[in-house]
């Protein structure tokens, strides 16, 4: 959703990323969630993913927060009415401080404050809780804590090394680290804003856990370069992630019995049509 915000807004590239587009342009927020819906997703993620205390206080107001999360939810809502189909909106629980950067996060008492200040914003306009882009085990815990306070089912996307994908990026197990959000009321486990190659390679790992598993993968020639505070456009899109080959990477996913799968930044509204046309025939409504 970022990415696509970015690739069409004609404002320059911000910190605040998705949030500036918010503030700026938020009718390219409803029409790129339409686009999406248009093209087959039956979940769409809540625009607030750098709406953060930490994030705000560095690159724009704390201030900011209820006002950016009720936009976020509005403009979620706005494009989902009138769907011919049911679409449930996820209320996003992202990094706290930087995506990809385990070394930034706060102590687990912020963490567990801040992901129930991100909870309470969000609970009562969404049908279910993402936790995105978990790079370390006691951050998506504490996520996974704060959001099952909501009694809104809690799913935990975590996101892998490039180069091996049975490891966080911070180095640790993927399979202890999803025991570990399981064992603290995850239901469901997911791998976003990595490699697909290393998506692929962390499916079988997934597989044997007991909650319904999944992926969404960036296009990224190597997002792990993004640095705390930077702009996106730092980052070189991948030329050759075409949405017949995104969706050969995912029929594998599929085939390790992968039952949620879409897309994360440099993913649009092609790939998932291309996803939905070749899959939705051959997976249970």
């Amino acid at each position: 959703m970022g990415q696509e915000l970015r690739q069409r807004s004609r404002q320059p590239a911000s910190p605040l990323w998705s949030a500036q587009v918010l503030m700026d342009e938020p009718d390219l927020v409803v029409a790129a969630h339409r686009d999406f819906i248009a093209a087959g997703a039956d979940i769409i993620t809540t625009s607030n993913y750098v709406v953060t205390p930490q994030r705000l206080a560095r690159d724009g107001d704390p201030q900011w927060f209820e006002a950016l999360h009720d936009a976020a939810l509005k403009a979620a809502h706005e494009s989902r009415a009138g769907s011919p189909r049911s679409v449930r909106i996820a209320g996003c629980l992202p990094p706290l401080v930087a995506s990809y950067h385990p070394e930034v996060i706060p102590d687990d008492a912020t963490c567990r404050r801040d992901y129930a200040r991100l909870v309470e914003a969000q609970a009562a306009g969404v049908d279910l809780l993402m936790a995105e882009t978990m790079s370390l085990t006691r951050e998506a815990v504490a996520a996974t804590v704060a959001g099952k306070q909501s009694g809104l089912p809690v799913w935990i996307a975590l996101t892998v090394d490039d180069h091996n994908g049975a490891r966080l990026r911070s180095g640790e197990s993927l399979r202890a680290a999803a025991h570990a959000v399981i064992d603290a009321g995850a239901d469901a486990v997911l791998i976003n804003c990595s490699a697909p190659e290393a998506i692929t390679t962390a499916m079988p790992i997934l597989a044997e856990m007991n909650v319904p598993f999944g992926g969404y993968a960036n296009g990224f020639e190597a997002a792990g370069e993004l640095v705390p505070g930077g702009t996106v456009d730092s980052l070189k899109a991948r030329e050759n992630l075409t949405p017949a080959r995104y969706a050969d990477y995912v029929a594998r996913w599929i085939d390790h019995g992968a039952t949620l799968v879409g897309g994360c930044c440099e993913i649009g509204p092609a790939h998932i049509a291309t996803l939905d046309q070749r899959f939705r025939q051959a997976t249970p409504d």
